[in-house]
């Protein structure tokens, strides 16, 4: 009896899927940045960049799903997410809210990726939508690893938000979470490299 080959999932360019991810928090950076060039009173910008932030985050999300008929758990979780804090901002009129959501989201991430662990499920690759092909022993290390980064994340955040300005959270939202996972997804390559199943690596070679 033939066995037929599940085929791929479609994956996105990585520079169109890097836009739909990044492209809502530009546009709250710049709805924070400009919104006083267009007489919205200072105290006010931030609640202008949180709609423009919905806006941005209901049209990325729509674009990922036409193109892939499927969502991400990751940015569904965060997508969610800002809808309901950003939601709670300007229904209630409270910066608090929006100013949580990193630390929310980096939080859920996390305990679900070390909980997982408890019960011996490397969930990383699910929740990134990974294509890696790693041990298990690669894969209970690297989830280890991004579940603590991830509390690392939500704990920095509360401290930002608690003790510096509104633009320097707006700024350090955009310009030092990203950087930040960055520098530490790039750090993981040597264990990536040491786990990776070797049947995996040689069917791609060949």
């Amino acid at each position: 009896m033939k066995v037929e080959s599940i085929p791929p999932r479609r994956q996105l360019p990585p520079l169109l899927k890097l836009a739909l991810e990044m492209g809502p928090l530009v546009v709250f950076f710049l709805g924070n940045a400009y919104a006083e060039r267009f007489g919205v009173p200072a105290e006010n910008k931030l609640f202008v960049a949180t709609g423009v932030f919905i806006v941005a985050t209901v049209i990325a999300l729509s674009a990922h799903f036409a193109l892939l008929r499927r969502l991400p758990i990751m940015p569904l979780v965060s997508g969610a997410v800002v809808l309901v804090f950003g939601g709670l901002t300007l229904a209630l009129q409270d910066k608090t809210f929006i100013m949580m959501k990193p630390t929310i989201v980096n939080s859920l991430f996390g305990l679900v990726l070390l909980g997982g662990l408890l019960f011996n499920k490397s969930l990383l690759s699910v929740l990134l939508d990974s294509m890696f092909a790693l041990t298990e022993e690669g894969w209970r290390k690297l989830t280890f690893r991004w579940g603590l980064f991830f509390l690392a994340l939500a704990a920095l955040n509360e401290v930002v938000w608690r003790t510096q300005t509104e633009d320097f959270w707006v700024n350090f939202k955009v310009f030092g979470i990203m950087p930040l996972t960055i520098v530490f997804a790039l750090a993981q390559t040597p264990l990536l490299l040491r786990h990776e199943r070797k049947d995996e690596a040689a069917a791609r070679v060949n």
